[in-house]
């Protein structure tokens, strides 16, 4: 596939979009909190209970996945950390920097763009990486945004049992298990696809506000390591990774797993970073990640585009 061709067929429906957001967010004071809650609490599970309900991925196929975003964020994470501190970064900016550097925006970006540059398997797959991805948000990414703070990893583990998505999974998993989905035509199964393909235009409206709403006044030198990490060494990561665990055996899902590994950073990190902020003199952390998320989404337009023609044509994996 073509730049154009990628450009026109899965950044630019996604971008579209967000850009009504955006522009919603500038003219209106809209409450994204209110749009978070109903996504989180009723899109989304929906979504992820109907896209592994209908699956074609295999068992054995998904916990390699999940494995794969566990491999995948650890190894970030990691290389994040030494490039931070190798650059004289302390905390709060060296826990953003980690965390705009190691947690992909998988989710209101991700989700649809995979979608649309891969169809069915693209939406599957991602949202088995959001499923692995939030679990590690909310345990490794919340001591990051927190450790200045003296909160351990055991006391943030205890939010990721907060997340509906988390028993959407399970759900969803023993429902097939027991072989007792729904057929794709009866009126529960039309319901709940119905309700997750609602998820998508939403989140892409929040990505919209959330930037709008964005404060972006830090300096933008500070947040080019942590976009260089998160838009070209990331999906590198990825590539390796998805190899090493054996992904490649269905390559389309290798292929979405490394498009999401290559996605610009993501929002939840600065909600950590604003709930665990404690003020002081300096970027704060989150201006820093807020800078991360602007700037990296603007960019993530070319280094998307050039990625998603290069994952059609089948030069990588």
């Amino acid at each position: 596939m073509s730049l154009v061709s990628a450009l026109g067929t899965a950044i630019l429906p996604v971008l579209s979009v967000a850009a009504v957001g955006f522009l919603l967010g500038k003219l209106r004071d809209v409450d994204v909190d209110a749009l978070g809650t109903i996504t989180i609490y009723v899109l989304t599970p929906a979504l992820i209970f109907h896209s592994l309900a209908t699956s074609d991925i295999s068992g054995a196929l998904a916990a390699r996945l999940i494995l794969a975003v566990a491999v995948f964020t650890v190894a970030m994470v990691l290389l994040a950390e030494v490039v931070g501190r190798s650059l004289g970064e302390s905390e709060p900016a060296l826990g953003a920097l980690v965390l705009s550097s190691s947690f992909p925006n998988a989710g209101n970006y991700g989700i649809p763009l995979s979608a649309f540059a891969f169809g069915a398997v693209g939406r599957s797959t991602a949202v088995l990486f959001i499923a692995g991805q939030s679990v590690l948000m909310y345990t490794v990414g919340v001591y990051l945004a927190s450790r200045g703070e003296g909160t351990d990893l055991r006391g943030a583990a205890s939010e990721v049992f907060r997340l509906p998505l988390v028993y959407a999974v399970a759900a969803a998993w023993l429902a097939r298990w027991l072989g007792v989905i729904p057929a794709g035509d009866t009126a529960a199964m039309e319901t709940l696809k119905l309700v997750g393909d609602a998820s998508i235009p939403v989140m892409l409206l929040m990505l919209g506000i959330q930037l709008a709403n964005t404060k972006h006044g830090a300096a933008i030198s500070r947040v080019g390591v942590s976009n260089a990490l998160k838009l070209v060494v990331a999906p590198v990561v990825g590539v390796g990774v998805a190899l090493l665990l054996g992904l490649g055996t269905n390559p389309q899902v290798a292929r979405v797993f490394v498009l999401e590994c290559a996605m610009p950073a993501a929002v939840t990190p600065l909600i950590l970073t604003i709930e665990y902020d404690s003020g002081g003199e300096g970027l704060t952390g989150p201006e820093y990640v807020s800078t991360a998320i602007f700037v990296s989404t603007l960019a993530s337009v070319v280094t998307l585009t050039g990625l998603i023609a290069l994952l059609q044509a089948g030069m990588i994996l």
